[in-house]
């Protein structure tokens, strides 16, 4: 089984975000970036399949050649080989276009993206690759089982769970569940060497146009002072839930 896993280039979630050029542009100074959360989860429920059933797993990313430190962490953990399409990820559709062709390309069985990534938050690419791809597809995805051709999938659904019974080739959009926090890989001595021997292939953009822009960002506004009531003065609360909060 060949799995392709969707690898995005994100800032660390305890950056301190900032934007430059009149709040059009992601500061990008000082800022550490690791693996998409979302992507992880799939990356190390592609390993268990590495490791039970001898499958074959290429990571990709869309992005410069700054994204490379972390396709060389993914492979740390144990990916068999990277890709990178060298070219800027604008939007979710460009994104997607770009790792349809690598799908397309490298005859995959599965692939597995990330349900979203935390930085826009779109939740676009995977559905879009199983589009583009003409893919089945399983989004929100926390459990995942293979056998043959045969997939057994789960998906949290509103108030619950699903689980769905499909076939290989697939498209997953997953997240935690997938596998849990406890199980996440962090990359040994030995896997760092071993990863610098290992292929990163990087190949030319397709030509696409962006389908959406941004035009600006915006921080949350700070929060307000804090207005302390006793616990005694009830009527005081009222009053200020009422005529000042306005949820009463």
């Amino acid at each position: 089984m060949k799995i392709l896993v969707c690898i995005s280039h994100v800032p660390d979630t305890t950056s301190k975000i900032n934007f430059t050029d009149n709040n059009t542009k992601f500061d990008t100074n000082g800022i550490q970036f690791v693996i998409n959360p979302n992507d992880e989860f799939g990356l190390t429920r592609a390993m268990w399949f590495k490791e039970k059933q001898g499958a074959h797993i290429t990571v990709v990313n869309v992005g410069l050649q700054d994204t490379e430190s972390t396709l060389r962490k993914a492979l740390a953990i144990g990916a068999d080989a990277a890709i990178r399409v060298n070219t800027t990820a604008t939007d979710g559709y460009s994104v997607a276009r770009q790792i349809a062709k690598v799908v397309e390309d490298g005859g995959f069985d599965l692939v597995i993206a990330g349900r979203e990534s935390i930085d826009y938050n779109g939740g676009m690419v995977p559905g879009m690759i199983a589009a583009l791809t003409q893919m089945n597809f399983v989004n929100k995805c926390i459990g995942l089982e293979i056998h043959d051709q045969n997939v057994k999938a789960i998906r949290e659904i509103d108030g619950g769970k699903e689980t769905l019974a499909t076939t290989l080739p697939l498209v997953v959009g997953g997240q935690k569940g997938l596998v849990e926090e406890r199980d996440l890989r962090i990359p040994n001595m030995r896997g760092i060497m071993m990863a610098r021997q290992k292929p990163l292939t990087i190949v030319d953009p397709i030509d696409t146009e962006p389908q959406t822009t941004s035009v600006s960002f915006e921080k949350p506004a700070p929060k307000g002072a804090v207005k302390l009531v006793a616990p005694d003065n009830l009527d005081a609360l009222i009053d200020l839930l009422h005529n000042e909060a306005k949820v009463i």
